[in-house]
């Protein structure tokens, strides 16, 4: 009975034992883990690199290497060879992590919303619109995005494709048609900016719009002050002209599809095709309450901004890339006879099709885009500490990601400096060619930006003798990139 008792104050004793000790084991491995934790923060540090005087920061450097088109050369490769692929600076008062690479092109924008939200300059937002796709985040950003998906869709492509062509001939008749030499780029502007309003919008051109928008493009990266005279002010100025236009043609639009909706007549083809639009996607969102009126008007501003200037530059630098490697075009000319051997007499319109068959033309023009591409990159915001390379971005800092990065990168693309169209026989891995962006914001037009090039180097090569009168015409940036003297040709007709 004695031996009963003490066993049974004893389990008791060795059960509160077992308890303490596992939680002195739990106690000492919190905080082994806890010092663990600590001496890894300890350990990261800001990637290394100079940030210069407060506020200014190395500002001066960027924005002269910009304007000479050299930001890879005399900004981004200088201090990638003195610090690495990631580096500190400061940018337009903000500290900012510059990166390079796949890897981190990857990082970067597969991450947005996530780690990252895109950032632009207080000027750019206040002339793109506040409520453009491009300041809209998560579902906000993801509803406008597939509005403007659907009317870039196969088969409003396919719809698309003879207007882009009737757009472009009557383009050639009125421009080139009689001359004996043109400015490429200041014409192929004119061209693009109607292209994106009449063929994706479907909204008529007024004369006055290509010259507003002009001035807007000067401000967007302009000090965001508005004393009388100064860039911005001017952008300003022309931004509410704008807005007032497409103010009263959304008004319109809208009280049109209201009309139609309540007499609820049969829609034939013509309203069935002009519904395909984006203006009339827009304003279907619109009446249904699922977008306001602003954003309609921001998102169209921002829309032809994004294709205009930077498919106009494409396609500027296609046609130079031609001109210095004649073997080149040869066998691009060749391409687009045989195309063009297939219509009945010439009179037919391109397909959607045709243009899938102009595999060697886009080659060419993807190839001129690595080497000129039409944006140098762009800025996000870290929204949380993030923690990349061994390095951390601090909540609140910018972080820039550039297409030199992996365009100008022996790692990626051999011999980087040559032109080589071939090196796109085979596919190029995800994140290295990024002339179009990446991730959740690449860009939403750039089928249409396509479409744009391909059509309009068939109608100019099978229509057209043409030379550069500058071969080696400089490329400045103010703020995107263009050709300093307009990209100046020499044309004629040719006899078919």
């Amino acid at each position: 009975m004695a031996l009963d008792l003490n066993t049974n104050f004893a389990l008791p004793n060795c059960l509160f034992s077992l308890v303490v000790a596992l939680i002195i084991v739990s106690v000492t491995l919190s905080l082994m883990q806890k010092k663990k934790n600590n001496e890894k923060e300890k350990k990261l540090e800001v990637p290394p690199g100079k940030m210069g005087l407060p506020w200014i920061g190395e500002t001066m450097e960027f924005y002269k290497a910009q304007k000479n088109n050299q930001i890879f050369e005399d900004f981004v490769q200088p201090r990638t060879a003195k610090y690495g692929k990631i580096f500190k600076t400061r940018l337009m008062g903000s500290p900012t992590v510059v990166v390079n690479g796949a890897d981190a092109n990857r990082f970067l924008l597969s991450n947005e919303f996530k780690l990252v939200i895109s950032s632009w300059p207080s000027s750019s937002v206040q002339l793109m619109g506040k409520d453009s796709i491009m300041e809209k985040q998560g579902n906000a950003h993801h509803c406008l995005r597939g509005v403007i998906a659907k009317s870039l869709s196969y088969a409003s492509l396919d719809a698309m494709v003879p207007k882009i062509c009737d757009s472009v001939t009557s383009h050639l008749d009125k421009y080139w048609n009689n001359q004996n030499n043109i400015s490429l780029y200041r014409t192929t502007k004119i061209l693009t900016f109607k292209i994106v309003f009449e063929c994706l919008l479907g909204m008529k051109v007024e004369a006055e719009m290509v010259g507003m928008f002009e001035r807007v493009l000067e401000g967007v990266f302009a000090l965001p002050i508005s004393f009388p005279g100064s860039k911005f002010s001017r952008a300003k100025k022309a931004r509410k002209e704008i807005e007032n236009v497409l103010v009263d043609i959304v008004q319109q639009k809208r009280k049109e599809m209201e009309e139609s909706s309540r007499r609820g007549e049969e829609e034939g083809e013509e309203e069935e095709e002009e519904g395909s639009m984006l203006l009339s996607r827009l304003v279907v969102g619109l009446i249904r309450g699922e977008i306001t009126e602003e954003e309609v008007v921001d998102n169209v501003v921002l829309l032809v901004f994004a294709a205009h200037d930077t498919t106009s530059f494409a396609i500027a630098m296609t046609f130079r890339m031609l001109a210095h490697h004649p073997n080149c075009f040869s066998l691009l000319l060749q391409e687009h006879m045989e195309i063009l051997s297939n219509k009945r007499g010439g009179g037919e319109n391109l397909t959607l099709e045709d243009t899938k068959k102009m595999k060697y033309t886009w080659q060419v023009a993807r190839e001129s885009m690595r080497l000129f591409p039409p944006i140098f990159g762009s800025f996000r915001k870290a929204i949380v500490d993030i923690e990349y390379e061994g390095f951390i971005i601090p909540k609140g800092w910018k972080v820039l990601w550039t297409t030199y990065g992996t365009h100008y990168n022996g790692e990626y693309f051999r011999d980087p400096m040559e032109f080589d169209p071939s090196r796109f026989d085979e596919a190029i891995q995800p994140y290295v060619f990024v002339p179009f962006g990446g991730g959740p914001r690449v860009c939403a037009g750039y089928q249409l930006a396509k479409l744009n090039m391909l059509i309009f180097v068939h109608f100019v090569v099978t229509c057209y003798h043409w030379s550069l009168q500058y071969p080696e015409e400089p490329i400045t940036m103010d703020p995107l990139p263009f050709p300093s003297q307009g990209m100046p040709i020499n044309i004629s007709p040719k006899l078919l």
